[in-house]
């Protein structure tokens, strides 16, 4: 008798679905996580421009043009 040897080449449907499932979870996270400093940031860039504005209007207002 000859035995059957099956050759096993590939990944099975369930292999590809919960490696699939794994990459949206993890591309989730990334996504939560970027978005959450990408907020800081724009917050930080509006008090660095509302900071400057201020810097000028003090500067206009004491008049440091004449030590120029």
């Amino acid at each position: 008798m000859k035995k059957v040897v099956k050759s096993r080449k590939g990944f099975t449907l369930v292999e590809m679905v919960l490696v699939i499932a794994i990459i949206v979870i993890l591309a989730g996270v990334l996504v939560f996580g970027v978005s959450k400093y990408l907020s800081a940031a724009n917050v930080a860039t509006v008090s660095v421009s509302q900071h400057n504005s201020y810097i000028e209007e003090v500067a206009d207002t004491v008049g440091f043009d004449q030590y120029e």
